[in-house]
Parts: structure tokens; sequence; C-alpha cells
């Protein structure tokens, strides 16, 4: 059972100089998350770098982030594969080591029609007991979810939210409007984070949140409050640094953002290669920029929120 609401992190993968994962360092950022007041975990996400993961290093995550969690919040396992046999098998391993939920991608490299598309996430829902978010970026991934294939897809019961990654946030007025709580729509694009919650969003798959739980958390809390204008001082504060979160290198940004905070390191896999040059120094200017005047945070935990 996964309650479908809040700041998720879809959070990096740690590793050591020689390319192994660094646990040490996976476990710090996830008490950091945990400590924020974040809702759950998302591990083997785009940010992740899932695709360069062996199925084995998956599953340590997952076990690792479940003993950390104690029970807390919900761990979710992206699944994103070439093949539906491949995502059925990811989607079974990630069940049978105790993931509490799932975030599915569509097929990964082949531009599949709507109805091959319906099929695949159907395929895939159908093999595990698990709940699941699906994630629609047409901008990235090419394929779009559109509202007659979730009519579809939604006969499916475990198929229960969505990541709402278009960049149109009237998506999520029309999603509700046409489903109402059957569907729970989460903002995937931070650089629409408090916009998406304003009109409804019922959450926030995040990425600066990696580097910055404790101001994310913030907003979501902010904005559930009605504390509008509390939340935008923080996000206007933010957004140089949510910028960094719609950029091919979005990975080497946020690990360098998550130096700048003490709670990772810059190592990433390759061919993924860390930012050298003007590019490097034009985002180190904007982290040193936003941690030089990082604001001071109101208590957000534990707000009433508006009835």
């Amino acid at each position: 059972m996964v309650k479908w609401e809040g700041v998720m992190p879809a959070v990096t993968t740690k590793f050591t100089s020689e390319d192994k994962l660094d646990l040490v360092m996976f476990e710090k950022n996830i008490k950091a998350q945990i400590e924020a007041g974040v809702h759950g975990i998302i591990l083997g996400g785009t940010l992740g770098e899932a695709s360069t993961l062996v199925q084995e290093e998956k599953e340590t995550l997952i076990k690792k982030s479940l003993e950390l969690a104690n029970g807390k919040i919900p761990i979710i396992m992206n699944v994103a594969e070439q093949s539906t046999k491949a995502a059925i098998e990811a989607a079974q391993r990630a069940e049978k080591v105790g993931a509490n939920g799932l975030m599915l991608l569509p097929p990964m490299r082949y531009k599949a029609t709507d109805y091959e598309t319906v099929a695949y996430f159907k395929a895939v829902a159908n093999s595990t007991s698990l709940p699941i978010m699906l994630y629609n970026n047409p901008v990235d991934y090419k394929i779009e979810v559109t509202l007659d294939m979730l009519e579809e897809l939604i006969e499916c019961d475990n198929i229960q939210a969505i990541k709402e990654s278009t960049r149109d946030i009237t998506n999520v007025i029309r999603i509700q409007n046409k489903f109402g709580d059957r569907v729970k729509v989460f903002t995937g694009v931070d650089t629409l984070g408090l916009e998406s919650l304003v009109i409804g969003a019922v959450g926030w798959v995040a990425g600066l949140v990696c580097a910055y739980p404790a101001e994310t958390v913030a907003i979501y809390e902010l904005v559930k409050a009605g504390r509008i204008q509390e939340a935008l001082e923080i996000y206007r504060w933010f957004m140089p640094l949510l910028e960094l979160d719609i950029s091919p290198q979005l990975v080497q940004n946020i690990k360098l953002a998550e130096v700048a905070t003490g709670i990772g390191t810059e190592h990433v896999r390759a061919p993924r290669l860390p930012l050298q040059g003007a590019e490097r120094e034009r985002v180190l200017k904007v982290i040193e920029t936003a941690m030089k005047n990082r604001p001071e945070l109101p208590e957000y935990k534990n707000i009433n929120s508006v009835v």
C-alpha cells in the first residue's frame, strides 16, 4: 500500500571513485531526505542513472533503502526497459526484494504507438501486485500518455498515479477533472513544482530535493497549508537551482549541488563524466550564489493543513 502524495525524491545513485556503489554516502543522503520529511523515495530513475545499473545493484539499493526507511515511507523502484519481457522481470524482481511500489516508464528506445504503449503498461501492471505510478514525459521519451490511454490503463487497479511531465500544467486539471481521486497526479518538472501543487497536484517527484530536501518539502507543506506567499519566497530563491534539473546533464548538475550541501559526491558512471570547463563554472556559480542566499525556513513540519 502506497499513499500517493507529498514529495518523493528521484534520488541519485552514489558511486565511489572505483565505480562501485557508495552505500555510505547513499545512506547519508537517504537519512537527510527522511529527516527533512519526504513522503517516499524513488530509486533508479534518470537521476539514479538507471540505464547504467545492473540488476544486482538495483536490488542492493532497494534493500538498503527499505532498511533506512524502516516502514516510515514507501520505497518505489523505477522500471525503464527496452522490452515488455524485461520490464515484467524487473517489476517482479523489485516486488520479490520488497519494494513498496513502482514507477513505470514507456518502452525505451522504441517509439511505441498508443496501442502498443497501453499494451506494454498493462502487461507490466498485470504481472505484479505492486501499486504503480506511470511516468508521462513526452518531451524526453517521445511517448505521451493521453487521457484516452489513461482511461484504458486504469482498468488495472494497481495503476494508481501519474508523474505529469508534459510541461503543460493544465494537464493536472484535465486529469483530475476526468478521473477525480482515481488517479493521483504528481508534478515531475522541478521548475513547475509550486504552480502544479497550487492547482491541485497531490505530490512532487523532485530532482533538486536530492541536495535540498528541507527546502523542497517546505514548499510542499506550505502550499498544502495555504501559505502560498511563504512558499513562493522559497521557490523564487530555488528557481535558478531548479533549472539545473531541466538539462541533459541534470545528473552531473544535481550531484554538484549534493556536494555543496554535504550529502553527495560528484562521481557519475560513464559514459557520463563530470562537468568540464565553462559549463562547470556556470553551474558552480549558480550553486554558490544559492548557498550564499539560502533562506531560513519556517517551521514547516506538522503544519495544520487547510481543510
